[in-house]
């Protein structure tokens, strides 16, 4: 049996995305993104579930940094939609809440809410760790945002479904294992993601991409972060359509390598049939 281990308590959308990616898997729940990566590292699990960004609330940082030096390879995209639930110790009235904890990037997509409550946002590590510890305290004035079936899990009450800012709420994952698995050169909907450093010169992000430009390749992601806490080592994050062995993409990338150091590729792999649907696709 496939296990997939994701960041998160039982019952946290990350597993929800496990189980939809693969229904037939075993999910293995672990507290962090590096423990997550570390239990695919060391044969604990087969795949990892590493959330990288929501239609809402952007990017999940710490993949960003933690990715590029894991060692694993992205084998696979997935999409899960994001349902959220304002979850309470039953018999709660909604004008006692006065605190709504949850994960950053969920309470990054309930903005409206909490302008509407005029309620605290208090971080916590993921949101169904925030509905387990909301059931622990019983306290009325502590509401957690989380999925319904970590509600159902944890014994609380759902105040309102579907409180999220968009009804579009859908987080995107990498799937990650710890040896590549390249689709052949030949394959439609393929992707490629990969990281690299330009060059601290005059233009020379505008270079770099340049390539991708006439080489006619489709770039859907470009990220930027700091490196080590370094304001002058900015490190870009890539997704691009296509494979590196096709000619236009394999000119895009020598092309960057010109103009860009440490260019590290991180999978490549197909498309999900969430991007293909929007894209028009086959």
């Amino acid at each position: 049996m496939t296990i997939i281990a994701f960041q998160g308590h039982r019952a946290a959308y990350s597993e929800s995305a496990c189980r939809s990616y693969d229904p037939t898997a075993q999910s293995l729940p672990c507290e962090t993104f590096a423990d997550a990566i570390e239990a695919v590292k060391t044969g604990r699990a087969d795949l990892g579930m590493l959330a990288c960004e929501n239609s809402l609330a952007g990017r999940v940082p710490d993949i960003h940094a933690l990715l590029p030096e894991s060692g694993l390879s992205i084998v696979a995209e997935h999409f899960q939609r994001v349902e959220h639930c304002l979850l309470v110790v039953p018999g709660t009235k909604i004008e006692q809440i006065t605190r709504i904890h949850s994960h950053p990037v969920a309470l990054g997509q309930v903005r409206g809410l909490v302008r509407e409550l005029g309620v605290i946002p208090v971080v916590e590590n993921d949101t169904a760790g925030s509905a387990h510890l909301v059931a622990d305290w019983k306290r009325p004035e502590d509401a957690a945002i989380a999925s319904e079936l970590a509600g159902e899990m944890y014994g609380l009450e759902i105040l309102r479904r579907n409180v999220e800012d968009e009804s579009h709420n859908t987080t995107r994952f990498y799937v990650a294992a710890a040896k590549p698995r390249v689709p052949p050169v030949d394959m439609p909907g393929l992707m490629t993601t990969f990281v690299f450093r330009v060059r601290n010169v005059p233009a020379a992000l505008y270079k770099a991409l340049g390539g991708f430009a006439t080489n006619g390749v489709n770039m859907t992601r470009l990220e930027s972060y700091m490196v080590k806490g370094q304001f002058t080592a900015t490190q870009f994050l890539c997704d691009v359509d296509g494979h590196p062995e096709q000619p236009e993409l394999r000119r895009a990338l020598e092309e960057l390598s010109f103009f860009s150091h440490e260019v590290k590729i991180l999978g490549v792999y197909p498309a999900a049939a969430f991007r293909l649907a929007q894209t028009g696709g086959d």
